[in-house]
């Protein structure tokens, strides 16, 4: 049975509905009128439901898609504008115990390089990734109760958040480890994370348990309901996602979508940041072994959708994708990209040769940060390293609640602006700072509210005089 509160995992995420909604989409996928009242629906910006959602990524009409396309650009600039929030992974471990088929790190793999990260070793990665000028981390680690407890973690957050270099600092540390208890999803919140993240990788029950044989994460229930548990831990910024390509992507689409129903519906509030990884090559896994690889237009029209039924929600794209992928998605919805990234366990200071390998996948866009700063710049977007809503206690419905009336823009413009400077200042080459300086200068006069705007200036010159870490 569907039920969109319930803390059951097979209530909220029902296969019967599912499978319902994929055949009600092929039925009405040729109804024009039925897409056009989705798509005038869709202009309201205020989300759709799974089942329309649904309809629109079964149209196959191209005049149809190509609107798509277009509604997507326009919600995407009015709620984030050009801007593009950069971070990075920090792998601290690829200890597991897990047997998850798809991926490197699982218990049998005799392969690759198992590496768990010392506190001074953290410290030296740390600093590495400042110095390119992040101020946003992703802690990624496998699930292993001797090698990576929670006492691991929090250790490690505690160790990042005290490093200071030169001008560095990260200023946030998402955390995306296995599902846990609440009392742990609390004690992540009091270590000052920002967002929690967890990919579902399949909301295909029967194909999840073939797909995660072993291990803790072979419990579909428990790793479905984690999201529950890290709201009722007081985690109030959650981040989604799946693994295209592990399952047909009509299935994991809308079981995606149903997800964050659940968490808007239940909690008040839906997912900070929604993932799209696609299925990639990794030691010991051949893209070849999987039958549901996602083309890239079909990919394209995925994002676009999620963008469109999630108006409020931040995007994630990591460099799984290529620098073409990155580029058309950007404008269909993606609001933020890793950049500069490394998949291995020590990577930031020691690059891997292929016989040390200890990456979870393989990275398909290898531009250094800086690259990836003036390519953003050349494509008319604002690199961000802003993190302020965070400090600034903007979480979870006080978030959500000033993006939705439009409040958000006398924000997230000038701390984009404010970031992008220092990053000049302090990292930049040449030639990019004076890319950047144009456009900071340019788009300084567009922060909607004056005060705001005249704020925004006197902080930038501050910066100039040597001044960090201003924010609205």
């Amino acid at each position: 049975m569907y039920n969109i509160t319930s803390k059951i995992a097979e209530e909220f995420i029902s296969d019967s509905e599912i499978r319902d909604t994929m055949l009600y989409a092929q039925e009405n996928s040729a109804n024009r009128a039925l897409v056009k009242e989705i798509l005038h629906k869709a202009r309201e910006c205020k989300g759709l439901s799974h089942r329309e959602a649904a309809v629109l990524l079964e149209c196959n009409q191209p005049d149809l898609i190509e609107e798509m396309f277009e509604l997507a650009r326009e919600i995407k600039h009015k709620f984030y504008g050009n801007r593009i929030v950069m971070f990075a992974p920090l792998y601290l471990s690829n200890y597991c115990i897990n047997g998850c088929v798809y991926c490197p790190y699982h218990g049998k793999n005799k392969t690759i390089r198992r590496k768990k990260l010392s506190q001074e070793e953290i410290r030296q990665e740390v600093i590495a990734l400042q110095d390119m000028g992040h101020k946003r981390l992703a802690l990624e680690a496998g699930e292993h109760p001797v090698h990576n407890p929670i006492e691991y973690i929090l250790e490690s957050i505690k160790t990042i958040y005290s490093i200071k270099h030169k001008n560095g600092a990260i200023r946030r540390v998402n955390v995306n480890i296995a599902a846990t208890t609440v009392e742990n999803y609390r004690r992540l919140r009091d270590a000052g994370i920002g967002t929690y993240i967890l990919f579902q990788e399949t909301y295909n029950k029967t194909n999840y348990e073939v797909l995660h044989p072993t291990g803790p994460k072979s419990d579909y229930a428990y790793h479905t309901e984690a999201m529950d548990r890290a709201m009722q831990g007081g985690i109030d910024d959650v981040g989604i996602g799946v693994l295209f390509g592990l399952e047909t992507y009509r299935y994991d689409f809308i079981g995606l979508l149903m997800h964050a129903e659940h968490l808007e519906a239940t909690y008040g509030v839906g997912p900070h940041t929604i993932s799209v990884p696609r299925l990639c090559m990794a030691d010991d896994i051949d893209t070849a072994d999987f039958k549901n690889a996602v083309p890239d237009e079909v990919f394209y029209r995925i994002v676009a959708i999620i963008r469109i039924a999630v108006p409020y929600t931040g995007m994630i794209i990591s460099t799984r994708e290529s620098q073409q992928s990155r580029a058309r998605l950007l404008e269909l919805g993606i609001s933020q990209i890793s950049g500069g990234s490394r998949t291995s366990v020590g990577g930031y200071v020691n690059e891997e040769t292929p016989e040390e390998n200890s990456a979870q996948f393989d990275v398909a866009d290898h531009r250094t940060l800086d690259e990836i700063v003036e390519w953003l710049l050349d494509l008319n977007h604002i690199p961000s390293f802003c993190t302020a809503c965070y400090r600034e206690g903007r979480t979870g419905d006080r978030f959500m609640s000033l993006i939705k009336n439009g409040q958000i823009a006398n924000c997230c413009l000038p701390n984009a602006l404010l970031t992008l400077k220092e990053y000049l200042k302090d990292y930049a080459s040449p030639q990019v700072r004076e890319k950047g300086e144009a456009m900071i200068k340019r788009l300084l006069q567009s922060v909607p509210n004056e005060k705001a705007r005249a704020t925004a200036d006197k902080y930038l010159n501050a910066i100039d005089d040597g001044k960090r870490d201003f924010r609205f």
